[in-house]
């Protein structure tokens, strides 16, 4: 019996918090048979929020979804959120994404929120295989994914320049010079960038603004 009454507990619990979360739920696309996270669903909820009370964004924000959220130290006891969208919906996010994450920012409490479109590499032996016909598509490269990434974590802040360090140690750091126009507006997030980008990528990569010369 009490087996009975524990496994009622779960299952009422279970249909609550996804009864809570229906809303929530519309601006998440998981693949069958997977379940949001918290963070996923409190995502959701605040898209949603947005949504139904913004009159600025509310038609922009009816068709759009993401498909994963993922929070990530960025040092300093920092974090961030990293919101995975689906590629085909990228320009539409980036019609509001200046407004869309000053709002969500201030419900996360001042965690920077980060945009990038979900994207297949394919490997190299792709035009090998049997079944496929034709090259690699160029957009599918491991390079053209990762430079594909830079432009994502700066939008809408435009990519002027790129340079490549090389360390003591013959290990190579990629330098991104940044528009300078837009430093009051990204200046606290460079370091953001830096973190997130090396937890996509595995890779190091400075975000810096070119000096101008007086």
């Amino acid at each position: 019996i009490a087996d009975h009454g524990q496994r009622s507990v779960l299952a009422n619990t279970t249909t609550a918090r996804t009864m809570a979360a229906s809303p929530a739920l519309k601006k998440i696309s998981k693949p069958k048979g997977e379940e949001p996270d918290d963070l996923e669903l409190q995502v959701g909820q605040e898209m949603y929020n947005l949504e139904i009370g913004s009159a600025e964004l509310k038609t922009e924000l009816r068709d759009l979804t993401f498909l994963s959220a993922k929070e990530v130290e960025i040092g300093g006891g920092k974090k961030a959120i990293i919101l995975f969208v689906p590629y085909g919906l990228l320009k539409a996010y980036h019609k509001i994404q200046t407004r869309f994450v000053r709002e969500l920012e201030k419900k996360f409490s001042g965690r920077h929120v980060i945009v990038i479109a979900q994207r297949t590499i394919l490997g190299t032996n792709y035009a090998r295989a049997t079944k496929n016909k034709g090259p690699r598509p160029r957009s599918r490269t491991l390079t053209h994914v990762q430079n594909a990434i830079l432009e994502d974590l700066v939008y809408p802040t435009e990519i002027v320049g790129k340079r490549t360090r090389c360390k003591m140690d013959g290990s190579k750091v990629l330098k991104v010079l940044l528009d300078p126009k837009d430093i009051v507006n990204v200046e606290t997030k460079l370091d953001t960038f830096s973190y997130v980008y090396k937890k996509l990528t595995n890779k190091e990569v400075i975000f810096e603004f070119p000096v101008l010369e007086p």
